[in-house]
């Protein structure tokens, strides 16, 4: 898998991510634990998006 390939996995997977999180927010009662972990895995997938595009 070349470096391209897998920004675009990432990419995906953390738009995935997002829909997940906009739909737990839109709950009529969000689990706080559920939006907090879904933030941590966007930040890390954004951060090695941005460590690999430095590359």
């Amino acid at each position: 898998m070349t470096t391209i390939d897998r920004i675009d996995t990432l990419r995906s997977r953390h738009a995935s991510l997002e829909t997940k999180l906009e739909d737990e927010e839109r709950r009529p009662h969000p689990d706080d634990a559920v939006i907090h972990d879904l933030k941590r895995q966007k930040l890390a997938i954004k951060d090695e998006i941005a460590r690999l595009e430095r590359v």
